[in-house]
Parts: structure tokens; C-alpha cells; sequence
């Protein structure tokens, strides 16, 4: 076998990277394309997403606690001798105490074929909003910031960021187009632990379910209820799933009935069929918003008051969030903190002693 210099695996890596840049790898035979995705699961914390991931890529894997940010790839084969599509799948943990770790998956050269994946808790309701809204502006505001860099460093190419973001493929009889904030990458919500939802009571599933609609449209993006216990429910969440890692046909159910698990593709749905905000002892002309999506706001916080943030600072260190816990080395240092406590009070009465000698 002949030796490969070091300049030509250097010249091999630049072609590679050219490769990419210019709209895909091919495989080594020089045949057909390997399409390569990426996508971006995350969510609230101890939602499942790790259970919905490892249903999805079938495999029969205990989900363990995921550590800040973990990658896992899966792929596909397109038919009989013919190379395999391989998606690059980031899950981040934590909830959103972790969300400036998005800019990890989300760079120049992954934005052009990124999806994004936000698993919902609904079995935690009053959570529910603030995880939404704080995971997709830290996610939009990178995804913005990656699109200029992008931009600036081809100057005089007008480049198309992302080649199939929700904004540019929306067709022009997609429904409320003009009202709607389509979100730069296409985008999955996934409302988690359905098994525990179905025994709310009515009212409040409307509520969730209505609200969770509102927002799904919104950013032009897809919705579906899942639960790991219900085959059936992970067989359609899979078809999703699917869909965006390697742009396999999704299924064409819809269900909107607030009572069932949701299943709505995204440009299925129209603010005319979902309506107003629920009312349940809520008296909408008393509240003040600047815009619809601030009115759903403050009505579903009306019925499910945000849960206190003092938790979510506290857990800021994740050594202190017990998902991270490590029993032998935790105890360790718990027992090293208290001996630098002890050197601490002790150097204080020392250096008090000689102030007063003085």
C-alpha cells in the first residue's frame, strides 16, 4: 500500500471541507451523494427526549440522564447498494439552564441542513411556556447570528441561509402566512408523557392543547402528543422524526381534537380553526397585550401561573443538579468543602489573633 504523505491528506481534508461548503459529500467511489443532516433535540428537563430518540433510531438502549450536551449520529440507507444518509442528532440537557450550549450544534457549515426538535413536558403545564419561549429565542438568536456570519464571509454571493429554513419553503396559499413568524429551520414540538396528560381534566387539556396549537402555527412548524408507553403514538412521532433527519415522507394523519393526542403537520392547521384563547375564568378584555402571541401568553399564564425561577438559578451550576449526581464523588466533595470551610474560619481567628498582638 503506498504511503500517503502529509500533504496530501492536508489537500484531501481542504477538498473535503470544499466539499461540504459547496453543497454536499460525495462517497469515496465517487457515486451518489451522502446527504447529511443535523438535528437539535432539546426541551424540558427529564422530558423523555432521550427515550423518544433512542424509540425513533430503535434502539433497545436504558436512556440515561443526559450530560449538558451529548451527539449521536444515526443513518440510513436509501435502497440496495447505495451509500448511507447519516444524521448528526445534538440532545441538550438540563432544560434551560444549558441553552447557550446551542451554538455548538448550530454553526456555518450544520445551518444549511439543521432541524430543530423541542420536547414539551406535559405533564408540567406551568412550565411549559417559559421552557418554549426560552429555548427558541436562545436557539433563533444563534440561528440569526450564524446566518450573518455566514452571509459576511461570502461577500458579493447572495447565499440562501438555511437552503431549507420554514421561511422559504412555505408555498404562497400556506395558511396565515402574513401573520405568522415561520421559524428560520424547520422545527418539531413534541409534547412528551401523554400517558400522564390524558388523566387532566377536560378543561385544562384544552387549554394546553389549544395554547400548544397556537404556537406550533405560529413558527410554521409541526406538532405532535407522544407517549413511550403508546406504540402507536411513537410510530407517528418516528414518521417525523424521520422526516427531518432523512427527509423521509412524513404520515399524513391530522388530529386536532383537544381531548386526543395531537398530531398536526406543519401548514395543516389556521388560526381560524383554533380559534380564540381559551377562556377558563379568564376574562380576556382585561388583559393588556401588545400582540396575539402576548395575549396567549397571559391567558395561559392566568391558568397556569410560571413556576418560580429561583430553582432554575440555583441549579445554574451543574454540579448541583442532581441529575449530574455522582454519589462517591459528590460525597467527596461535600467533605473537601467542609475542610475549606474549616482552613477559612481558621485563617480568620489566626490573622484576628496577630491584629490584636499588633
Amino acid at each position: 500500500m503506498p504511503k500517503i504523505s502529509s500533504d496530501t491528506l492536508w489537500e484531501l481534508a481542504a477538498a473535503e471541507v470544499h466539499s461540504r461548503e459547496s453543497g454536499g459529500a460525495e462517497d469515496g467511489d465517487g457515486g451518489e451523494a451522502v446527504n447529511e443532516r443535523t438535528v437539535l433535540l432539546m426541551g424540558s428537563k427529564a422530558g423523555g427526549k432521550t427515550s423518544i430518540l433512542l424509540r425513533c433510531l430503535d434502539r433497545d438502549e436504558l436512556s440515561k440522564p443526559t450530560l449538558a450536551l451529548e451527539y449521536t449520529f444515526g443513518r440510513r440507507a436509501r435502497g440496495h447498494n447505495t451509500p448511507k444518509d447519516i444524521a448528526h442528532l445534538w440532545e441538550l440537557g438540563g432544560g434551560t439552564s444549558l441553552s447557550d450550549l446551542v451554538q455548538i450544534p448550530i454553526t456555518p457549515v450544520s445551518i444549511s441542513c439543521l432541524s430543530v426538535i423541542l420536547v414539551l413536558d406535559l405533564s408540567k403545564p406551568n412550565a411549559l411556556w417559559g421552557t418554549m419561549e426560552k429555548l427558541l429565542q436562545a436557539a433563533q438568536a444563534h440561528l440569526e447570528r450564524t446566518s450573518s456570519q455566514v452571509q459576511k464571509s461570502k461577500p458579493g454571493v447572495k447565499h440562501q441561509t438555511p437552503s431549507h429554513s420554514a421561511a422559504r419553503v412555505l408555498p404562497k396559499d400556506y395558511p396565515d402566512r402574513e401573520l405568522i413568524s415561520p421559524f428560520p429551520v424547520p422545527l418539531l414540538i413534541i409534547g412528551s408523557k401523554y400517558d400522564i396528560f390524558q388523566e387532566f381534566d377536560s378543561d385544562k387539556k384544552k387549554v394546553v392543547s389549544k395554547t400548544l396549537r397556537f404556537i406550533a402555527h405560529y413558527y410554521a412548524a409541526s406538532l405532535v402528543f407522544t407517549g413511550i408507553k403508546s406504540e402507536s403514538l411513537i410510530s407517528k412521532t418516528k414518521s417525523f422524526f424521520l422526516h427531518l433527519a432523512f427527509g423521509l415522507e412524513r404520515g399524513k394523519t391530522v388530529s386536532s381534537d383537544p381531548l386526543k393526542p395531537l398530531i398536526i403537520p406543519a401548514g395543516s392547521d389556521s388560526f381560524g380553526q383554533i380559534g380564540s384563547p381559551p377562556t377558563v375564568d379568564v376574562d380576556i378584555t382585561s388583559l393588556h397585550a401588545k400582540n396575539p402571541k402576548d395575549l396567549w401568553k397571559k391567558v395561559y399564564e392566568r391558568v397556569f401561573p410560571p413556576e418560580s425561577t429561583s430553582e432554575q438559578r440555583e441549579l445554574k451550576d451543574p454540579a448541583k443538579d442532581p441529575q449530574y449526581s455522582e454519589p462517591q464523588i459528590d460525597a467527596m466533595r461535600a467533605q473537601r468543602d467542609q475542610e475549606l470551610e474549616q482552613y477559612k474560619r481558621n485563617a480568620a481567628k489566626s490573622w484576628k489573633g496577630l491584629e490584636l498582638e499588633t
